[in-house]
Parts: structure tokens; C-alpha cells; sequence
């Protein structure tokens, strides 16, 4: 069927305001309605929740908010299944009827597999979870189907490679991630392009983290743009947008400015010109230029490692760490599902003998430990 098409900003309800700071049951819900009526005035439509959001209670208030506020014609709906919390094919029925209640519609735009990856595949497949999607879409239940998806290209081109059915991916995309060895935007868009699939993006300001930039590399944001210079949010959200297969990027807005502005320069899109998209990728550069480990992941020092432990990937995890100040804890859970952890090193040293970088890596190795294990 496809997404329809329209206007591409999609409202992600995964950060919304709080009467209480960092109680996330504590949602403001006049204020959501206000940023609700603001999105949906200025010709917005896209509304996305999950189970999980807000322990939850972000689908309650998607219906408190906008089901029983506005005809259900005039907005479309994306949600998802949170299969971490499916232990056997009938959980796919109940959880699903639930969130039906829950968001008091009886049928959605979008459903997603929630943050399908290389773990959590088996038991996906196990449990018929794409076969429970393929009845929904049948029944009209789900107008389009597809995953979310955080891990690597490889496993991606795999999953989607077996599973032509389904319509839609939603990515982790954004300027800093786009060359990035963990979260791997730009090779992973272009598997789903390759697929032929509609793309939904998600953290195109990488959590808020590209909404404030340091120093220098606001100063070559404001060099470019002058006086006129829009949000660095804005910027980070225009990139993601203007990728050809992007029918939708979500912003996770958490107050009535957000969505002010988001929907400000959204309201009549105009994507990257050339110009912009080689300062995103100067501001990459630059931002990146605070990375420690000079790794380039040619996985030498795994070909002798007794433990097989992740190496080039968790090194790649503490470059991250050191641009954003931000552990991601997803991707450490995967990468060692299949290799050694970081503290089962054994301090034999052949890595370090085999590394062409001359890197300590027994060293970094404790600290990625005392990081992410402790």
C-alpha cells in the first residue's frame, strides 16, 4: 500500500513533557494536547508510539490526546510490538489486542516490529512474528508493516532478503551516524534502498544530541548560514528528510517550541542542497575529531583473539562515547551476544602483536569493561 505522501515530519511520542522531571509517567497532558493541535494545524498527520514508551503509557495518551480528539481519518497512527516481551506465538495476539484498547482504534497505519536486530531474530522467527504481521495487513488491521531496526547492514540485508513482504524499515538516521561504525545510517539505508522499501526514520537528531553543538562546529554552522542560520535541529532533520526513500522522519518533541520550529521549516520542505549536505558532513568531521582510538576495524587482532571478543566494535563504541557522552547499550548487548565480553579479555597480549595501529588494547579494553559492565 505505501505510506501516503504528504508532509514528511512525523511526531515521535517517546519524549513528551513531564509535570515531574524524569518521572516519564508524569506526562503533561494539556501541553501534549496544545503541541498536538499545533502539529495537526499546520497540515501534520504521522503520530508514532510503542508499547515500552513512557512505561506505558504513551499510547494512552496518543488516544487522550489525539484519537478522541480528531477524526480518524485526519491523522495516521504507527505502533509497535515489543517482541523482548514475546515468549510464545499467542503473546503476538494479546499484546497486540491490548495496544488496540490501549490507543482506542481498531486498526493501524503502521505496525512495526519493535527494534529487531540480530538477537532477537531467532525467537522473531521462532514465534511467527512476520507471519502474525502478513494476518494483520490480510485483516486490515495494519495498513503497512514492517521493523525497526538497530544494528548492522549485514543482518539487515539478511532479514529483508527473507522477508520481501514487508513494506517499511525504520532507521536510526542522521549526519553523525552516517559513516559510523555503529549505527552504520548510511550503509543501512542503502540495503533498504537496494530492497526497494520505504524508509521511516527515527533520531535524526541523534536524541537531541545535534540540537546543541560545540563550539567550533557551530561556528562553521554559522559561518555557512550568517545571520538567516536555522536550528542545528532543524539542519540535523532537513538532512535526513531529503534521502529519496524517506517517507517520514519523527522527531521525539518534548515541548509546544519544539514543534513550533520542526513544523516551522518542515511546513514546505525544501531538502539539502549540495552545499548544506557537505557542511553536515564538515560538522561530522569535526565532531568526530573527538574520537581517541585510531581503530580501523581491519579485525586483525580478532583473527588471534582466544576469546573472540568484539574488539573493533566496542572500540567503535568508545569513539561514540567520547563525541556524544552517551553509553549505547543496545548495540553492546548484540555485539556480545556472539563474542566475548570486554572483561573476559585475558590479557595474553595477541592482539596488541597483531594490531597494525599499535594500539594498547588491553588497556582500552579494561575501560570499555569498567564503562559498560560495571
Amino acid at each position: 500500500m505505501g505510506i501516503p505522501t504528504g508532509k514528511k515530519l512525523g511526531f515521535g511520542m517517546m519524549r513528551l513533557p513531564l509535570t515531574v522531571p524524569e518521572k516519564l509517567t508524569s506526562i503533561d497532558l494539556p501541553q501534549v494536547k496544545q503541541m498536538v493541535d499545533l502539529f495537526i494545524k499546520r497540515g501534520f498527520r504521522y503520530f508514532d508510539t510503542a508499547y515500552p514508551y513512557h512505561e506505558g503509557l504513551s499510547e494512552e495518551t496518543v488516544r487522550k490526546c489525539v484519537v478522541e480528539r480528531y477524526p480518524r481519518e485526519s491523522f495516521l497512527l504507527a505502533d509497535k510490538m515489543p517482541i523482548v516481551q514475546v515468549k510464545g506465538p499467542e503473546d503476538y495476539e494479546r499484546i497486540f489486542a491490548e495496544q488496540l484498547r490501549r490507543c482506542g482504534v481498531t486498526f493501524f497505519d503502521v505496525y512495526l516490529l519493535h527494534n529487531l536486530g540480530r538477537d532477537r531474530l531467532p525467537n522473531t522467527e521462532k514465534f511467527g512474528g512476520f507471519a502474525f504481521l502478513q494476518k494483520l495487513k490480510e485483516t486490515g488491521l495494519a495498513k503497512n508493516i514492517g521493523f525497526s531496526f538497530h544494528d548492522d547492514a549485514e543482518i539487515l540485508d539478511e532479514i529483508l532478503t527473507a522477508h520481501p513482504e514487508v513494506d517499511v524499515v525504520q532507521l536510526q538516521i542522521n549526519y553523525l551516524d552516517w559513516n559510523g561504525a555503529v549505527a552504520q545510517s548510511g550503509r543501512c539505508y542503502e540495503v533498504v534502498k537496494k530492497h526497494g522499501k520505504d524508509v521511516i526514520v527515527m533520531e535524526p537528531v541523534k536524541g537531541g544530541q545535534l540540537a546543541t553543538l560545540p563550539e567550533t562546529a557551530m561556528k562553521l554552522f554559522t559561518d555557512f548560514y550568517g545571520d538567516a542560520a536555522p536550528s542545528p535541529a532543524s539542519f540535523a532533520i532537513r538532512y535526513a528528510a531529503s534521502l529519496d526513500r524517506v517517507k517520514i522522519v519523527l522527531s521525539g518533541m518534548s515541548a509546544l517550541e519544539q514543534v513550533a520550529d520542526n513544523t516551522g521549516f518542515m511546513q514546505d520542505f525544501v531538502p539539502h542542497t549540495a552545499e548544506e549536505h557537505a557542511l553536515a558532513e564538515k560538522i561530522e568531521t569535526e565532531l568526530k575529531s573527538a574520537i581517541r582510538i585510531p581503530c580501523t576495524s581491519c579485525r586483525y587482532c580478532m583473527e588471534v583473539c582466544p576469546k573472540n571478543i568484539a574488539i573493533p566494535n566496542y572500540f567503535a563504541l568508545l569513539n561514540l562515547y567520547a563525541v556524544t557522552e552517551k553509553k549505547t547499550e543496545t548495540y553492546y548487548q548484540r555485539y556480545s551476544m556472539n563474542h566475548g565480553k570486554a572483561s573476559e579479555c585475558l590479557k595474553c597480549g595477541l592482539c596488541e602483536k597483531n594490531c597494525p595501529q599499535h594500539i594498547s588494547i588491553r588497556k582500552l579494553l579494561e575501560e570499555f569493561a569498567a564503562l559498560y559492565e560495571t
